[in-house]
């Protein structure tokens, strides 16, 4: 975790002596206990240094974001407001029911105006009116509202409700706002000022989780009762039900019923509920939903913190290390070891510091690479500067051949120097940008030894083969790149041939050890001498003392190493042992190059 809390310089003034206190008077120690200021201002520190990371920012918005969706989701989408809905409105539809009953009731016989057969009543079928002609009126129970309004008076002030009924032809008869001593709903005061932005907000966010696909609700005149839905189909002897929003955002639930009597639709009975009824349960849901989700996020913004701890510090603090490796290449930098985390900040740790650890080990290759090129090409050139200088001084023609023999010596050791360094110093760049392959060792040797054998590179020696394999058709496959692969046993085998003595043979062999494909080159040579066995693979290290000096630039078998190492293999020398001499010495019968690559 990143720690980026610092100590409090500012130490407790009860913990520093004043100099005006007599030497007699003890400072009492300051409580070491819980300090609610000191840790409250180191968490403070903490979290202000969270704040700079773009890291964590994004785990923290990208959390809140998905629970502000979820809480959002929950609000819009709430079940608790669809189902009071329908319980509000099955509700009103039974209370409309029972207020329609009791209104069907207390209506009045006008027995003057139609003669009424009771036979033909009873044969009314629902919807239809009972009338002699088209002259009369179709209400034979007309609804009388200076005595309705009393039933209604008494069944409507227990509730919350706006009843309000029509005749057959949609004509508002009585509505209950209109009824003194039974519902008073206080009106806002007219004002010429327009509602303010916080509650212009609050109307739009209650209008937007309110509306959904709902229809706005509009107050309709007294002779427009057929424009309300519910009231038309109660008027055609059908019950319905309506769910509405009005301008602020309130859900109007709204039903109608037909007033029966004997079978005839005498009118309409529309109940409805006011605009803050079923508002004021949803919102102390959602202001439920609002507290739940609030501590959620608080939850969810310390967990957010805690785990953006553990991934954006670690991660600050290797850039923080890389970026000093980068301006500080001379000095080693070290990364955090972080490779005890089992998780994807371990691995990146892991990775940055064999990284750094690769960088700098070819960084200081380059060096001792450089030092030794240097350090190889100063002998020719000086040898060469002495050899021009002098050459204008030379009394007699002998001298002045030795001279040319000379220069011309060190000017192809400088050649073959400079071809040998190029070839290494464009080695490893080569490997890292082409791609591994299988290769057949079996078919490659096979073309080796036979180009060995048909040039004998200036020896008489000849190369034999040996494969033991596990069948006779074992490739012998590693992966690698070929061409360099065969540069190895090229060396080898150059190597070999040119220690041997003529009309003597070189021995190759290829088998598989374990895991791994086992190269042998042996020779009849005098050997290696025990001190050289790894000075060899050196730089520009050459032991032939049977060659004059300069003729080799002592880069080939560390070429070969390079090589074997890029191809996760091994390769070493060591002497074949001989039999013993006449004083029972062991003697040497040889050299014995052994090169190792991972099988495929």
């Amino acid at each position: 975790m990143l720690d980026r809390t610092q100590p409090d310089e500012n130490q407790n003034a009860a913990d520093i002596p004043s100099e005006g206190v007599p030497e007699h008077v003890e400072d009492k120690p300051a409580p070491q206990g819980w300090r609610p200021l000191n840790w409250l201002k180191r968490a403070g520190q903490f979290f202000f240094a969270l704040s700079f990371s773009s890291l964590t920012r994004r785990i923290v918005s990208l959390n809140l974001a998905g629970l502000v969706a979820l809480v959002a989701s929950i609000l819009y989408l709430s079940q608790f407001r669809a189902g009071l809905i329908d319980a509000r409105a099955q509700s009103l539809l039974v209370q409309a029911e029972i207020i329609a009953g009791a209104i069907a009731a207390s209506a009045t016989v006008q027995t003057n105006a139609i003669t009424i057969d009771p036979d033909r009543l009873l044969d009314l079928k629902p919807g239809e009116t009972y009338g002699g002609s088209d002259d009369y009126s179709p209400l034979d129970f007309p609804i009388n509202p200076e005595r309705v309004a009393p039933v209604l008076r008494t069944l409507i002030s227990p509730t919350k409700t706006r009843a309000r009924i029509y005749d057959p032809n949609g004509s508002l008869l009585l509505d209950s706002r209109n009824l003194e001593n039974v519902l008073r709903f206080p009106l806002p005061p007219v004002s010429a000022e327009k509602p303010g932005v916080v509650e212009r907000g609050m109307v739009a966010v209650r209008t937007w989780l309110n509306r959904g696909d709902l229809p706005l609700y509009r107050e309709l005149g007294p002779e427009n009762g057929n424009g309300y839905a519910e009231v038309g189909d109660a008027l055609q002897g059908q019950k319905r039900s309506m769910v509405r929003v009005n301008a602020r955002g309130e859900v109007i639930v709204s039903v109608a019923v037909p007033v029966l009597r004997s079978r005839a639709i005498h009118g309409a009975l529309m109940l409805s509920t006011q605009g803050d009824d079923i508002d004021q349960m949803v919102t102390a849901e959602r202001l439920a939903i609002l507290k739940v989700g609030g501590v959620a996020a608080a939850v969810m913004i310390m967990l957010s913190l805690l785990l953006a701890s553990t991934i954006a510090g670690p991660v600050r603090r290797l850039a923080d290390s890389a970026e000093r490796v980068r301006r500080r290449i001379k000095t080693r930098v070290e990364i955090p070891d972080f490779t005890r985390r089992r998780d994807e900040i371990g691995h990146l740790s892991g990775a940055l510091r064999d990284m750094t650890s690769a960088l700098y080990s070819r960084i200081e290759a380059i060096e001792m690479f450089a030092a030794d090129v240097a350090h190889e090409l100063k002998n020719p050139l000086t040898s060469l500067r002495s050899a021009v200088e002098t050459l204008p001084l030379a009394r007699n023609e002998n001298s002045r051949a030795r001279l040319l023999e000379v220069i011309e010596h060190d000017v192809k050791r400088l050649d073959r120097l400079i071809s040998d360094i190029s070839d290494a110093s464009r080695l490893d760049a080569e490997l890292q940008r082409q791609d591994a392959i299988p290769v057949a060792l079996r078919r490659l040797l096979t073309t080796l030894v036979s180009v060995a054998n048909e040039t004998k590179l200036g020896h008489d020696v000849a190369v034999e083969t040996r494969f033991e394999g596990r069948s006779p058709t074992d490739s012998f496959a590693v992966t690698g790149h070929d061409s360099r692969l065969g540069q190895v046993v090229s060396n080898l085998l150059s190597n070999a041939q040119s220690f041997s003595e003529p009309g003597s043979k070189v021995r190759l062999t290829c088998r598989r050890v374990r895991g791994e494909i086992e190269i042998v080159v042996d020779d009849d040579g005098p050997g290696i001498r025990d001190d050289a066995l790894e000075r060899i693979f050196e730089r520009f290290y050459t032991d032939r003392p049977h060659q004059g000096f300069g003729q080799n630039s002592g880069l080939g078998l560390s070429i070969s190493k390079q090589i074997v190492d890029a191809h996760g293999g091994r390769i070493w020398a060591e002497n074949r042992a001989g039999p013993p001499d006449e004083a029972g010495v062991p003697t040497v019968a040889g050299a014995r190059f052994v090169v190792r690559l991972p099988a495929l």
